[in-house]
């Protein structure tokens, strides 16, 4: 049984960067996927799907749960890793749910734990406008993205809270750091 672990937390909160460096630390059991990363290699196919998910991540807003719940169901199932990490999903509460209804009929995933790596607004902002990777974060595009992650996530941390999945990791200390608590916990899972 394929073990899934999500790793959330607030746009340029690292989330990516440290998934990317658990997986890296375990490549023969560890898989990552970023959502963001899958997104956008749809929308580089150039297929119409792709097409219409850009329609949505040039303006900040969701894309469709029917689009993004696929494209990450697709992924796990197609991995053939021990263990998969997807960072940031879900980022709502419609995504949540329907992820949770889709895992409850899966025989061979089992969610494992919602990993949070926290950080404040200004260190989230901070990061973000250091990197300037394009037109996607700018000022009014970066306070769209804050407010759609910041609208679900009480809701979000209760309900994987409710079911012991919910751990939080302080993402304002070194990547360094946060990747090895993050291997840790994530190692102690499997």
């Amino acid at each position: 049984m394929k073990k899934l672990f999500l790793v959330i937390g607030a746009p340029g909160s690292g989330k990516t960067t440290d998934a990317d460096g658990v997986a890296k630390n375990s490549p023969e059991k560890i898989a990552h996927y970023s959502t963001g990363d899958l997104l956008r290699a749809e929308v580089a196919s150039g297929s119409d799907r792709g097409k219409a998910i850009d329609g949505f991540v040039s303006k900040g807003n969701l894309v469709p749960l029917e689009i993004v719940v696929n494209t990450i169901v697709g992924a796990i199932k197609e991995c053939d890793k021990d263990a998969v990490i997807i960072d940031g999903y879900p980022r709502s509460v419609d995504q949540m749910r329907a992820l949770d209804g889709i895992l409850k009929n899966e025989k061979n995933v089992k969610l494992t734990a919602v990993i949070e790596v926290e950080v404040s607004e200004q260190t989230a902002r901070d990061r973000v406008f250091g990197r300037s990777r394009g037109a996607d974060d700018g000022a009014e595009v970066f306070n769209n993205r804050m407010k759609v992650f910041l609208e679900p996530i009480e809701e979000i941390r209760k309900f994987y809270a409710v079911k012991n999945l919910l751990k939080k990791i302080d993402g304002e200390r070194s990547v360094e750091a946060i990747v090895s608590e993050l291997n840790d916990f994530i190692q102690s899972r499997l």
